[in-house]
């Protein structure tokens, strides 16, 4: 679990957000022909409950957002997430006594007990039957979520599905009755200069709503590594604690997840950022269906071209004839772009019916959409304009379905090595098999008593270790875990664990 902010610039006070790009633009999958309809169909609609804010009778008054603040304040939750206190083995420092007498891998070793850790932020009910929609950092590493209601109903909340890569998460509760919800808007309609509510909870103060206007769309930090940004930014006071609130439009819609806020110290000062919902759809949508996001790779990296954006860009938009878009710097192989005849020096102008200026705007689009989804590429091409069709694939350069991949596939059970076992192999870290069923490391030969070191080349001192491992390999193109061990007889093996699934 994170603290619920983060700082962009000299601080970009967060509230998280990545995605699969950075240089490789990423984008999402489709489930055989399904269409993407089972959880958008259930997004609430607008009702007479919500009515446009108005100016004053004579057109030129203030504007009235108290209509939207009241649809939307109900249905943004207080969310306390909490990682419980654990005992942690901690290497101490090699002293002189260990260097000549004792342990070749280092200092003595002790367990500690680390202290709880608690973070707050906001999240919004989404369905009526109780999803609702937050950002990853909030929740992460949380051994247990609450939820507080506005009319102060607590309630136990599980976690659905988390997408890092857009510091998204979905988590749900139970209750009762029908929960209130904010009807899901177009951020695409959102136009510069129009007005909107962010609501949330900062400083742990329940329903607090702030108003201003959307400054820019599409806007790129470089706070999430490798990640999708295309933000909105607003003027509308965003602290420690909105993290996944709403921002809301005039109309009581839901057009954004705040999410980070820019400030040299830490709380607000002068801009806030949110995930469009352009974005939160899909992912929300993919997490309560697969329990993981279906993202594809159009299977580029390059950079925004613009004659403002730095002399190599000023030099290669000259060279080019183009002033905007995505220059193409490197074209994977075996990816959409490569099938599609998308080549190195092409820059790309458009998306379908979308004009397409900045990497965010590429991101952005090309989110909304699965592997096995067609969508047609404008581009230039030695100054002429040319479109292209392109088949979108995901990391694995198929268009299958990724199925989220937990522990259970492996069909074993591990723990840590003993300090005693450590002293009599010499180890320094290592997770042991203490039990196989079948699953793919008892098909790798993996058995009993097996001790694993390293799996792709990362040390194995936690299960969390093989954990995180797991996940990062069942995404990747080859799926494969190769293991370096030992058996207790001190022999050394190697294992290739292929994580593919059957459909």
């Amino acid at each position: 679990m994170k603290q619920t902010t983060k700082n962009v610039g000299k601080f970009v006070a967060v509230a998280l957000l990545s995605a699969a790009v950075a240089g490789t633009t990423s984008y999402l999958l489709r489930p055989e022909e399904k269409e993407m309809t089972s959880f958008v169909q259930h997004f609430p609609q607008q009702t007479q409950m919500v009515t446009p804010a108005l100016f004053g009778g004579s057109g030129a008054g203030a504007m009235d957002l108290t209509k939207a603040a009241e649809a939307s304040v109900n249905a943004v939750v207080h969310i306390k997430s909490t990682q419980l206190g654990k005992v942690q083995t901690v290497q101490q420092p090699m002293d002189f006594f260990d260097f000549f007498f004792g342990n070749p891998h280092g200092g003595r070793q002790r367990q500690v007990q680390t202290q709880p850790r608690v973070g707050f932020g906001s999240g919004v009910i989404i369905s009526t039957d109780g999803y609702i929609v937050t950002n990853n950092h909030v929740i992460e590493g949380a051994d247990e979520i609450s939820v507080k209601l506005n009319d102060s109903r607590e309630f136990v909340g599980r976690i659905i599905g988390t997408d890092p890569n857009t510091d998204l998460a979905l988590v749900k509760i139970e209750a009762e009755e029908d929960l209130p919800t904010i009807p899901i808007g177009d951020s695409d309609a959102l136009k510069i200069g129009e007005w909107v509510l962010a609501v949330g909870n900062p400083f742990n103060l329940n329903s607090t709503v702030t108003a201003g206007i959307v400054s820019a769309k599409a806007r790129s930090l470089g706070v999430y590594n490798n990640g999708i940004e295309s933000f909105i930014q607003t003027d509308a006071a965003i602290n420690q604690g909105n993290s996944g609130g709403a921002l809301v439009n005039a109309n009581g819609e839901l057009v954004g997840i705040n999410s980070v806020l820019s400030s040299p110290t830490g709380s607000y000062a002068g801009y806030g950022f949110a995930i469009p919902t352009s974005i939160m759809t899909k992912v929300v949508t993919d997490l309560k269906e697969y329990g993981t996001v279906q993202r594809a790779l159009l299977g580029i990296s390059g950079k925004t071209l613009s004659l403002h954006f730095d002399d190599e860009m000023k030099k290669k938009a000259e060279e080019l004839g183009v002033i905007d878009g995505v220059w193409v710097g490197e074209v994977m192989e075996g990816g959409s772009a490569a099938a599609a005849d998308i080549q190195v020096d092409d820059v790309i102008v458009g998306i379908d019916n979308k004009t397409i200026k900045t990497m965010a705007e590429l991101q952005e689009e090309l989110a909304k959409h699965r592997p096995g989804d067609k969508v047609k590429v404008k581009l230039i091409r030695d100054k002429k304009e040319k479109s292209v069709d392109v088949e979108l694939k995901n990391a694995q350069g198929n268009t299958k379905v990724v199925k989220n991949v937990d522990m259970d596939i492996l069909g074993a059970a591990f723990k840590e090595l003993p300090d005693e076992l450590k002293r009599q192999l010499n180890l320094g870290y290592g997770l042991q098999v203490t039990g196989v069923t079948d699953g793919k490391m008892k098909d790798a030969g993996i058995r009993k008593g097996v001790i694993l070191l390293k799996a792709n080349n990362q040390p194995l001192r936690k299960v969390t270790d093989l954990e995180d491992v797991l996940k990062s390999a069942s995404q990747s193109p080859e799926q494969v875990l190769f293991i370096t061990g030992i058996m207790p007889s001190g022999k050394r093996v190697n294992f290739a664990v292929d994580l593919s699934q059957e459909e």
